[in-house]
Formats: C-alpha cells, sequence, structure tokens
C-alpha cells in the first residue's frame, strides 16, 4: 500500500477540525468565487483549514427537472479557477467511475455520495487516483459497513481515507444523527467527518404546487447537530453554505446561511476546546472500595 499523502496528514493533524464548506452546486463561476473569497475569510480569521466544496453535477435528484449543475467539463473549470485564486484544496462528487480521473485532476479529496457507499467499482476507481476520498455513509447503513467501504480503498492501494456521517434513515421523510456512530465509525481506521447539512434533509417531504414532492430540511437544527459533533470529538466537518439559500436551486432548506458561518464556528471552536471527545475513554468496572474519592477522578 501507497504511504499517506502530505495532504492527507495535514487534515489528520489539523486542530481542533478543519472544515469542507461551500454552496451545494455549482451556480456560476462568479457564485463560485465570491463563496469561496468569503467563506475563507472566515476560516483564516478562526484558524481552521478550509477545503471548498461545491458539485458540478446533483445526479442523485428527486425529479428529472430538478436543477443538477453545470456538468463535468465546465464544473471543473470552475473549480479549477477557484482553487487556483484563491490557493484551496477542493473536495467534490463523482457518481460514476470514468469521472475519477478527470476530477482528480483538480479535486483533492474525491467525495463518494451515501447512495453509493458501497459500489465497489466507484470506490476503487476512485482510489486508485491517490486522492484523498471521503465516503459518506449510505442512509441505510450501519457504522460499522464504513469499514468494509474504506477497506476496499486501502485494497486499491489508498491509505488516504475519510469517513462521513450524514444521518440515518427515520421513517420515509426524516432523518436522525446517532451521536454513537461518531465513535463506532472510528472502527474503519481513518478519520471521521460530520456532515451536518445533509443530515438535516427531509428527504421526498416537502410536497409541491401541482403535484410531486422535494426534499425539505430544518436547517434551524444545523447547529444541534454540529456541537454534537464537535463535542463527539469528529475530525472534519462538512457543511453546505450559501449566501441566500432560499434562492438556492438545489437543497436550499439545508444550507447554511453564509452571514451566520463565523457566529457558528466561533461557538464550535470553543466546543471542541473544551470537549474530550477524541480522547478513548477505558472504564474500571471494579467494585468501588470504601476509600473511593470522587474528587480524585476529576
Amino acid at each position: 500500500m501507497a504511504e499517506e499523502s502530505a495532504f492527507f496528514q495535514e487534515l489528520k493533524a489539523a486542530q481542533p477540525f478543519f472544515v469542507m464548506a461551500g454552496p451545494n452546486v455549482i451556480q456560476s463561476e462568479e457564485h463560485c468565487l465570491k463563496m469561496c473569497r468569503q467563506i475563507k475569510a472566515v476560516t483564516d480569521s478562526l484558524g481552521l483549514k478550509l477545503v471548498f466544496k461545491s458539485s458540478f453535477d446533483k445526479a442523485n435528484r428527486t425529479s428529472a427537472a430538478s436543477f443538477r449543475g453545470p456538468g463535468m467539463e465546465e464544473g471543473l473549470r470552475i473549480l479549477k479557477k477557484v482553487k487556483d485564486t484563491f490557493g484551496v484544496p477542493i473536495i467534490t462528487d463523482i457518481h460514476e467511475a470514468h469521472q475519477a480521473e478527470a476530477v482528480a485532476q483538480v479535486a483533492d479529496i474525491i467525495q463518494i455520495p451515501a447512495f453509493l457507499c458501497r459500489q465497489t467499482d466507484l470506490l476503487v476507481a476512485a482510489a486508485k487516483t491517490g486522492k484523498v476520498i471521503q465516503i459518506k455513509k449510505g442512509q441505510f447503513c450501519a457504522p460499522s459497513v464504513m469499514r468494509n467501504s474504506a477497506d476496499k480503498c486501502r485494497a486499491a492501494g489508498n491509505p488516504n481515507v475519510l469517513v462521513c456521517e450524514r444521518g440515518t434513515m427515520f421513517g420515509y421523510t426524516d432523518l436522525i444523527v446517532d451521536p454513537r456512530n461518531f465513535v463506532a465509525m472510528r472502527d474503519a481506521g481513518c478519520p471521521v467527518t460530520a456532515d451536518v447539512t445533509h443530515a438535516l434533509q427531509q428527504p421526498a417531504g416537502r410536497p409541491l404546487e401541482g403535484g410531486g414532492v422535494a426534499s425539505g430540511g430544518l436547517r434551524d437544527m444545523i447547529p444541534t447537530i454540529a456541537r454534537t459533533a464537535v463535542a463527539c470529538g469528529v475530525d472534519g466537518l462538512f457543511m453546505e453554505v450559501h449566501d441566500d439559500p432560499t434562492t438556492s436551486p438545489v437543497d436550499g432548506p439545508t444550507q447554511w446561511p453564509l452571514r451566520h458561518l463565523r457566529k457558528l464556528l466561533v461557538e464550535l471552536l470553543a466546543i471542541a476546546r473544551a470537549t474530550r471527545g477524541k480522547e478513548e475513554l477505558t472504564l474500571d468496572l471494579s467494585p468501588v472500595g470504601e476509600d473511593f474519592d470522587p474528587e480524585a477522578e476529576l
């Protein structure tokens, strides 16, 4: 197996966590440049490592009429412009194995969407690029499954793997985030990240006028999930951020408003610095003797 890349080691060493943030989908070159400039100003001011995120194609849409993005060729051109302009690493997702090589020419992290987390050919193609691979846990998967997905990448010779929690199906139109997963997913043997925006989706939960449905979401609950993830000691936060979520053509209900980004990150930094969530806690279950001093345990 190859050695871990310098970039992967940089992500692992980021304290107290690194941030992957940006608009859900590429709307235009101008919008991407604006978003990256302003998000980077926030993360730089707080000393946080930023990886800029946006998608060139949202292939998994509730409706065939939904906006998908500019496509791979134009989308990668825009992401490269963002990368070159601001000197930031890029994360974007792929949906088919043939996309891996082209995307690897621009992206520093190739993301495997949650619905595709068990697709062996896709995982192997992404891994063979040598890039960092972020695998989102499927909404239908137990956290233990992520070791198998990560192992597929490692077996292809790539040790640079992240696993990402993004909620679990709870009925037909809701997700829940089980805080135990942030710890259980460490069994995959790689850094654990949290998608704190998609975790608040309500799949097919928003009826449309004239019939049909679209995904809804609980934007106001994003801080709750983010606080929980940070308190549990995740290595990175993934969050979709938009300057005007109500006008976003994709997943507006689960994008965090840019104007509130700094305030949220300041709070999360305070939580991360106070918690011991990254430490393993070993419990002594032997009987407590008469000489037990509870204050000595603090």
